[in-house]
């Protein structure tokens, strides 16, 4: 009988300590929920379509990408902040929405470096600084010669005030001093077209949605907003060779709600990068002008908190009042 209670109690202790990695081993329990704060055709929607496949099969359950646009974004992160941390709600965030929104949209219903736990760093891009194709200043150094010797009458175009390509243009002026006009637009094809025309004389513009028009002649490109020069585009100098340390661009990763646990948040990160070193999946998002990347949730977060500093500091610089 001692020996029979002896052997039932080892059996017990046996089945405690296994219960955490069944219960671990399980997850996904249920098909897991991708919030894209975007509408369908984002970069964003397009790599959540393409890494949540994947994982899908691996972990076998679905990701299923539940589109959420809307307030630039806010509507679906919050809804990813206040799900249950369990792992099933994850979300797409994006510098945009969680790097210069915070600062720049008034009650925006959550903190973007507390309220999510960062999970894995996708992919960047970068802007590239353009003008009229006619204009007199062919490169980054003629442009700043003729910005500080007309302080005032070089017009900057943006998507709109407090948008990230206004925030692009303010950071550029904080690091070389000059005095411009800004002139919102609703979009950033208004605003692209004016630059075409003439009527606005500069803009910061995706790289990938601009490029086309460089490529066509209808607008000049100056340089790119990036530290090194693009591996695809090696002749396009950077900004930084002018502007030592400017560098301005998007960033795109997987979010989760800040208590999801950690065991959850490696079993995810590893995941993502697995499905990005899939040679068809980083094929397709280089094609949209994407920078791949294969990091660990650290540095995910140190990119999170370093855009937000960045951008936070823009804000209060030019004592921009939130709307």
């Amino acid at each position: 009988m001692r020996d029979a209670a002896r052997w039932m109690a080892i059996l017990i202790t046996g089945l405690g300590c296994a219960a955490p990695a069944m219960a671990q081993q399980k997850y996904p329990l249920r098909p897991v929920r991708v919030i894209v704060p975007q509408l369908p055709g984002d970069s964003c929607d397009t790599f959540a379509r393409l890494i949540g496949h994947q994982m899908g099969e691996r972990l076998g359950q679905q990701f299923v990408v539940d589109n959420r646009p809307g307030a630039s974004g806010s509507i679906g992160l919050q809804m990813t902040a206040t799900a249950a941390p369990d792992g099933h709600t994850i979300a797409c965030g994006q510098g945009g929405n969680m790097s210069v929104v915070p600062h720049t949209m008034k009650d925006v219903p959550y903190d973007a470096l507390k309220d999510f736990a960062p999970i894995a760093l996708v992919a960047t891009n970068y802007l590239a600084l353009v003008v009229y194709p006619n204009a007199p200043y062919k490169s980054t150094a003629d442009f700043i010669k003729f910005l500080k010797a007309n302080p005032g009458k070089v017009s900057f175009g943006s998507n709109g005030e407090g948008a990230f390509l206004h925030m692009a243009a303010e950071l550029f002026r904080s690091f070389v001093g000059f005095e411009y006009t800004h002139v919102p637009y609703k979009g950033v094809v208004p605003m692209a077209q004016d630059v075409m025309a003439g009527r606005v004389n500069a803009a910061f513009s995706s790289f990938t949605g601009i490029y086309p028009f460089v490529q066509s002649g209808r607008v000049r490109l100056l340089g790119i907003a990036k530290a090194t020069r693009a591996p695809n585009y090696p002749d396009f100098p950077t900004i930084a060779e002018t502007v030592p340390g400017f560098e301005s661009g998007g960033w795109f990763g997987f979010v989760a709600p800040a208590k999801v646990s950690k065991d959850i948040i490696t079993l995810l990160n590893r995941e993502t990068n697995t499905a990005l070193k899939r040679p068809d999946i980083k094929a397709k998002l280089e094609t949209l002008g994407l920078d791949v990347w294969t990091e660990s949730p650290e540095h995910f977060a140190k990119l999170m908190k370093s855009e937000y500093e960045k951008y936070g500091k823009v804000a209060r610089d030019i004592k921009l009042v939130p709307k």
